[in-house]
């Protein structure tokens, strides 16, 4: 049975941050998408101002895919999924069978085309990498977005997000929040210019 798209629909059902009290609730298929269009951004940031010949296309359709596994897995936190090196360690494992689990939910003549997707390919490492940072940017963009809402539930959590996209080392990064983070929490006039 080729079910493959059948079960990308059902990232619509896994809750993020399921141990903090969250304003607005966040599913997978919301943060695949912003990872995704962020990635992207990503690449292009790095082609336009670092002169860097990146896949942006390739990026996004990596961030779409990127936690696909958690429809198998479900969302593990954070503090638990790297408590230590053998839970860590597990955990890839057990992401790498559900990668092998979705791919075989694909007819055999399309599974080649979506490897590269649940098997990360060495050519593809820095595309992984702003992937990598886009999901950070995501967790950090929602924190923001959970404090500016009221809720001091993200506080640490912005402050520990932060702190990781800035030791990633990735140029892209600090460009994107330079270039577009003080949008983030204004109401529609402001990022309109106007009333709506």
């Amino acid at each position: 049975m080729n079910s493959f798209f059948a079960m990308m629909s059902r990232m619509k059902y896994i809750g993020r941050w399921a141990l903090m009290r969250n304003s607005r609730s966040e599913n997978l298929s919301e943060h695949s998408l912003e990872v995704s269009m962020i990635a992207h951004a990503l690449a292009v940031i790095g082609n336009t101002f670092l002169g860097k010949e990146l896949d942006a296309e390739k990026a996004a359709v990596l961030g779409i895919y990127h936690d696909a596994t958690e429809i198998i897995t479900g969302d593990m936190p954070t503090p638990i999924k790297y408590y230590n090196v053998q839970i860590k360690n597990t955990y890839k494992d057990i992401e790498k069978k559900a990668s092998r689990t979705l791919l075989d939910m694909l007819p055999a003549e399309m599974q080649e085309a979506y490897r590269g997707v649940f098997e990360k390919q060495p050519e593809d490492a820095y595309l992984w990498k702003l992937v990598k940072a886009a999901d950070k940017l995501s967790a950090y963009i929602k924190c923001v977005e959970e404090e500016q809402a009221g809720n001091r539930e993200f506080v640490r959590a912005r402050e520990m997000a932060l702190n990781h996209i800035q030791s990633m080392g990735v140029e892209e990064t600090e460009l994107f929040l330079k270039y577009f983070m003080d949008s983030y929490g204004k109401n529609l006039d402001e990022l309109t210019g106007g009333e709506q």
